[in-house]
């Protein structure tokens, strides 16, 4: 389920408003409005971060990505606990190096 579908899921369940989430992570109803349809796809971790408090759920919940999920590979789970063990510079430099990758297979794309 994308993000989008999990936050206006969520949003329902909770018998929220667009503008009540809005209110309440202290961003417009129209931006709610985009990341519920997808058309705003790469929101901020910090405002991930708020929604997920909002609805009272894990971040990688509401992105999709636990990866303790059974259906991820044993390799990827793996690699996200040696992540986890690793000092915050480590992770940052990991973070850049994935971020150059991703880059790179959109220009091959």
């Amino acid at each position: 389920m994308s993000f989008a579908s999990k936050l206006h899921d969520l949003r329902v369940a909770k018998r929220l408003s667009l503008q009540d989430v809005a209110n309440a992570v202290g961003i417009s109803k129209a931006h709610v409005f985009n990341l519920e349809k997808g058309i705003t796809a790469n929101p901020s971790m910090d405002l991930v971060v708020k929604l997920a408090e909002l609805f009272r759920v894990r971040v990688a919940d509401l992105v999709g990505e636990n990866p303790d999920a059974e259906d991820q590979p044993a390799e990827v789970v793996a690699m996200f606990r040696d992540l986890k063990s690793l000092r915050d510079e480590d992770r940052e430099t990991i973070r850049m190096m994935m971020e150059t990758l991703k880059k790179r297979q959109e220009q091959a794309g």
